[in-house]
């Protein structure tokens, strides 16, 4: 039989509503980690005070 591949196939970035991951590089021992972005999912108002009667 032929030997297996010992390097990962590259995973194409991945992209939802509110994250996104993408594939690091292996480490030194062979792991391959992936790397989760989050996008906030409430937006912030600067405040304003309220007019006085």
């Amino acid at each position: 039989m032929s030997e297996q591949s010992k390097s990962r196939p590259k995973v194409p970035e991945g992209k939802v509503r509110f994250h996104k991951t993408k594939q690091m590089e292996a480490n030194e021992k062979g792991f391959v980690g992936y790397q989760t972005i989050w996008e906030s999912f409430q937006k912030e108002v600067a405040y304003k005070a309220p007019k006085r009667p």
